[in-house]
């Protein structure tokens, strides 16, 4: 299958050392890619790249025109109700039942009409996420966009962004700093240090994935290992909570 998004030679800097330093990045259509790494190790301005909102010379750079970002902020516009929110910019003759769809698909039809500053942390994330879907983007970028929730909202959108992928079949590129969070989701899981990928483990465990299983735990401690994460923080990173929680 030939790759939907293919970057070669990819290099950023920004005055001082590369935040990029030859980055070779290929994913292909409908697979989910996650991103892990310390601050500053350039997963952002990775997807800065991919999402075009920062130029970056590459040898080769083929990316999707039909894209769509999901940011840590919902940032929707508070003078426009949830439905015109996710309808916004969609050029489209059907946007707004496009956008109904979208809504539906994320289990928050009942807050069409609501403003965003009513909503939940977890509903305001879902229109984001609506707003990104009704695009029917080929690449869906997901800049850690559950960090600011709290711990079981996270885990209630990990499983719905795991119904959607299988539902629409985007290929998804997700940045994050929550292990756990990219080896519940991804097919393939990189680590980026000093601007190129250190480790690339392919995920083969079926969906919907649980902690307990002994390969998602081997898997997790391997890329904890990477990032520098002592054992005893393992052992307290692995502290009892919820398994599995249905899609909201």
């Amino acid at each position: 299958m030939s790759a939907l998004v293919d970057i070669q030679g990819l290099s950023r800097s920004f005055g001082g050392p590369a935040v990029l330093d030859g980055i070779d990045l290929q994913i292909k259509p409908g697979e989910f890619v996650a991103l892990l790494g310390r601050s500053g190790s350039g997963k952002s301005t990775l997807l800065r790249v991919l999402a075009g909102l920062d130029q970056a010379p590459a040898e080769k750079a083929e990316i999707p025109t039909r894209r769509a970002v999901v940011f840590q902020e919902p940032r929707l516009m508070p003078w426009k109700r949830v439905i015109d929110n996710v309808a916004l910019g969609v050029n489209l003759p059907n946007a707004r039942e496009a956008a109904e769809q979208a809504l539906a698909d994320v289990g928050l039809s009942h807050r069409r009409d609501a403003w965003p500053l009513t909503l939940s942390g977890g509903e305001a994330q879902r229109a984001a996420l609506a707003r990104a879907l009704v695009r029917t983007p080929q690449l869906l970028l997901l800049d850690e966009p559950f960090a600011a929730l709290d711990a079981l909202t996270r885990i209630r959108m990990h499983a719905l962004v795991d119904e959607l992928w299988r539902k629409h079949r985007p290929a998804v590129f997700l940045v994050t700093h929550d292990v756990w969070e990219a080896v519940a989701l991804a097919d393939r899981i990189l680590v980026i240090d000093q601007g190129r990928f250190s480790l690339e483990i392919n995920v083969d465990i079926p969906h919907p994935r649980q902690r307990s299983d002994p390969r998602a735990t081997q898997i997790e401690s391997q890329l904890l290992s990477q990032l520098g994460v002592e054992q005893n923080h393992l052992e307290h990173h692995h502290a009892p909570q919820a398994e599995r929680i249905a899609s909201p």
